[in-house]
């Protein structure tokens, strides 16, 4: 067997061991995206805490095992950090977790490139996150103030431009900044829907979902998802 021949073989053997990993790595990501819901709408914490840390690392995997960008699957891998340093109860660790998935947004941007846009709905969310930032200002701990401004500024700027990837990207930047915002209200002690913390995860798994279809296929059908 030539060299050229040896390196293709093996190339060709990649391929395949990636393809044999998307379905049980998709799976694995709803199995995960449903224990975590169901955890949180039921109260167990301990459900919660296993699946939470393991749903960003796995759709990251899908992503990588579907040949996606690697932007992509960094952006993932920087909500992973944001997911996990958001568990504890501190400070310090938000605002770590933040600037974690403020990483992300900027690989995402990354990912987006410089195709234009609608300035309406450019307009449009600037709108939105004026006033939001406006009534939320005074019942936002004083420290969080300007952190909280700057990452919201970021995710809005991401939300934006994820409709260059096509319809699925779009639902998912708008579920992400509405995650997010369902966080700050809580944060500056806003009334809150019933099981809060369950709609901040449906928002939040199906936004980073959403992402990673439009990534993986721009402006295509969903049922690419799962072809391999």
């Amino acid at each position: 067997m030539s060299a050229d021949a040896a390196v293709g073989s093996a190339d060709d053997a990649v391929t395949d061991r990636r393809e044999r990993l998307v379905r049980p790595l998709l799976i694995a990501f709803l199995v995960a995206s449903a224990v975590d819901l169901v955890g949180v709408l039921a109260d167990v914490p301990a459900a919660h805490l296993l699946a939470k840390p393991l749903l960003m690392p796995l759709l990251a995997g899908y992503a990588a095992a579907r040949r996606g960008p690697r932007l992509l699957v960094a952006a993932l891998l920087f909500g992973w950090g944001g997911d996990t340093l958001l568990l504890p109860d501190s400070d310090a660790a938000f605002l770590i977790g933040m600037g974690s998935f403020a990483a992300g947004h900027v690989c995402y941007l990354w990912l987006f490139g410089r195709a234009r846009s609608p300035l309406l709905a450019g307009a449009g969310y600037a709108a939105v996150l004026a006033v939001f930032v406006a009534l939320l200002w005074g019942g936002l701990p004083p420290d969080l103030r300007i952190p909280m401004t700057g990452y919201s500024l970021l995710l809005t700027a991401m939300a934006y431009r994820a409709g260059t990837l096509g319809r699925y990207a779009a639902v998912g930047g708008a579920l992400f900044l509405l995650s997010d915002a369902l966080i700050a209200t809580g944060i500056a002690d806003w009334p809150q829907l019933p099981a809060p913390d369950f709609w901040v995860m449906l928002t939040y798994i199906a936004a980073q979902f959403l992402l990673t279809v439009g990534a993986l296929a721009p402006g295509g059908r969903a049922k690419a998802l799962i072809e391999s």
